[in-house]
């Protein structure tokens, strides 16, 4: 598919939106005083808490599918707390504080940027939180505004429905079956979500609104940076499908691709349902079968019958050779299924459509089960392997996901399976009710005129952001790079604190990284305050623009003192008076007083110490 080809797109019915998280710079969290900055990774945690989830009716009397879903899986959630940055607020053992007034004014500054209706009165809402990534299984969410939009750089104008102030979730440290441990470090810091329409024309055309509102957000200087800290949640949906939703995508390039396959895997599973229709296909009951397995060599099954386990098996009448169809690279409809199955434990399932000698089955064992589950000529077969508690839970789920065929496409929140195939996987299901309702314990805000126009003046102005790129960098296509990369907030910082020309400022921070990211290093962990010193120490007249990939390196590795990496790695510059010595010495040693023979010489031996510009200007002089 062509990502840009809208006609195809209008033609299949595809609808799109995106909702983009990014969390604040603010120095405190949305409802108390921790600070936002996360410890090091090296800080063990003061304590940790315990709980568990379970489903409750909303205010409307109804148990949302997605949270009940959740229960089922009986997961145990252990939340770890750190001392400086969570308090009893973080763990719901006490109440809320006043919501933090800066974060409020950096959102209202967001929603002003998108031409947004800003609400009249700010109310603290609970919006249930079904993966246990809260404590409280709620999260505080404000509405800021309503109805703006935003138009991309192809002049592609997209309507922006709602914007929320709200709290960032607690980070997974562990997952395991059966239980997550979760890290409160991150919980509660200020985020807020913007929500497009569902009317992004085509893959292409959504992948340029999230840069377009990534690069406001980045414009404004007010959001944090770095991985985790923006995420992007996709909505798919084509004619006779449903609506998908792609939870947690970080690299915005790939995004086109994910809707791509997501558009190829429902058009798959539409052919699927039409496929059964016309044969008239069945989803049969669960059967015990492990007494068909009782002397099996299989070590999947053998492994789970020596613990006292189960073998679940089940007919689906008309099914032969869609198991193995394949939906998406490298996941077939067996791998759906499968997804669902391994939410109570099991590993996976088998099915008919794989390769049963490749798992060591005698025929003996294949005729017994064929008699077991009274297979026909045209049916296909499940079977799951586990124990006696989580091997029947399994085939239920199983066996639903495979009677969700004759919908064609599940209503699912999916998640990233194969970052490289740009593929996902079911996480659970939609969420199908009301998931909002007043929090009592913080008093609304009504909006005022100041507020108001602190808003209109703190607004993120791209337009104005882009003409002053250019003039500093004297080149369209380089400001338009920065503009659009996630480093613009270190290059605005490192040029109003430095003397160094912008331009080399920008192709460091663009070529220099990325040279660095492809060799493996690990260049978005680089503190800013590093960055900013190594052009200084540049700016001084300390180092080279070729000590500049080095000190980069040692960032990279680990590092972090500008000055000691320097006089580790013996890269100080040689200038002036001392450069002038170091050509006499040069030309006495390879008794040549060439200008280009000397030049030689000295860079092949301090290529990193030397400026190329000026040991020129010097040689003209030597000469």
């Amino acid at each position: 598919m062509d990502a840009n080809d809208s006609e195809f797109y209008k033609k299949i019915g595809f609808m799109c939106g995106i909702e983009i998280h990014q969390r604040l710079a603010t120095a405190e969290k949305l409802f108390c005083s921790c600070p936002t900055a996360i410890p090091p990774a090296t800080e063990k945690p003061a304590g940790s808490i315990r709980r568990h989830q379970r489903a409750v009716a909303g205010e409307l009397g109804k148990i949302d599918l997605s949270a009940e879903y959740e229960e089922f899986k009986d997961r145990e959630f252990t939340y770890n707390i750190y001392e400086d940055n969570a308090c009893l607020v973080e763990i719901d053992e006490e109440p809320p504080h006043e919501l933090n007034k800066d974060a409020l004014c950096i959102a209202m500054a967001f929603a002003k940027s998108l031409k947004m209706e800003i609400i009249d009165e700010f109310q603290t809402m609970r919006k249930s939180v079904v993966d246990g990534s809260n404590p409280s299984a709620f999260q505080r969410t404000i509405l800021i505004g309503l109805n703006g939009e935003i138009t991309t750089e192809e002049g592609i104008k997209t309507k922006v429905m709602k914007l929320f102030l709200e709290e960032e979730s607690s980070g997974i440290e562990s997952s395991s079956q059966g239980s997550i441990v979760y890290n409160t470090d991150r919980l509660g810091i200020p985020l807020v979500e913007i929500d497009t329409d569902p009317f992004i024309p085509t893959p292409a055309a959504a992948r340029s609104v999230a840069l377009a509102i990534g690069t406001m957000l980045r414009v404004s200087g007010a959001v944090q940076r770095g991985i985790g800290t923006i995420r992007q949640d996709v909505n798919v949906s084509i004619r006779g499908g449903s609506r998908v939703e792609i939870k947690g995508m970080q690299e915005l390039e790939r995004m086109d691709k994910f809707i791509i396959n997501e558009i190829a895997r429902q058009q798959a599973l539409l052919e699927i349902k039409d496929l059964l229709q016309n044969a008239h296909a069945k989803v049969h009951q669960n059967i015990d079968v492990t007494s068909v397995f009782a002397d099996t060599k299989v070590k999947i099954i053998r492994n789970q019958l020596d613990k006292g386990g189960l073998v679940i098996g089940f007919r689906l009448e008309g099914f032969k050779g869609l198991l193995g169809k394949e939906v998406n690279p490298e996941r077939r409809l067996g791998t759906e299924i499968s997804d669902y199955a391994k939410v109570a434990g099991v590993n996976g399932i088998l099915h008919s459509d794989e390769n049963m000698d490749g798992y060591g089955f005698s025929k003996q064992e294949l005729d017994k089960l064929h008699a077991a589950l009274s297979l026909g000529d045209d049916d296909a077969f499940v079977i799951i392997a586990g124990s006696q508690s989580n091997a029947p839970k399994a085939a239920s789920l199983a066996r639903g996901r495979a009677q969700l065929c004759f919908d064609g496409v599940p209503l699912e929140t999916r998640g990233v399976a194969n970052i490289d195939l740009c593929t996902t996987r079911f996480l659970r299901p939609l969420p199908t009710g009301s998931r909002m309702y007043p929090e009592t314990d913080v008093r609304p805000i009504v909006t005022s005129s100041e507020m108001l126009a602190k808003a209109e003046r703190d607004a993120p102005d791209i337009s104005a952001e882009r003409a002053s790129l250019k003039s500093q960098l004297h080149n369209d296509s380089l400001a338009a790079s920065i503009m659009m990369s996630p480093r613009l907030g270190v290059y605005k910082r490192v040029v109003s604190s430095s003397k160094v020309d912008p331009a080399l400022i920008a192709n460091v921070l663009l070529q220099k990284f990325t040279e660095l990211k492809r060799s493996g290093l690990d260049v978005d962990a680089i503190p800013e305050a590093c960055i900013i010193k190594m052009f200084s120490r540049y700016a001084d007249g300390a180092i080279t623009k070729q000590g500049i990939d080095e000190i980069l390196k040692a960032f990279s590795s680990g590092k972090a003192d500008v000055d000691l990496i320097i006089t580790e790695r013996s890269l100080n510059r040689i200038k002036g008076a001392d450069l002038l010595n170091l050509i006499s010495s040069v030309s006495s040693e390879i008794q040549s007083k060439d200008a280009e023979e000397i030049r030689r010489a000295i860079m092949s031996r301090y290529r990193l110490n030397v400026d190329g510009s000026e040991l020129n200007g010097l040689l003209s002089q030597f000469k």
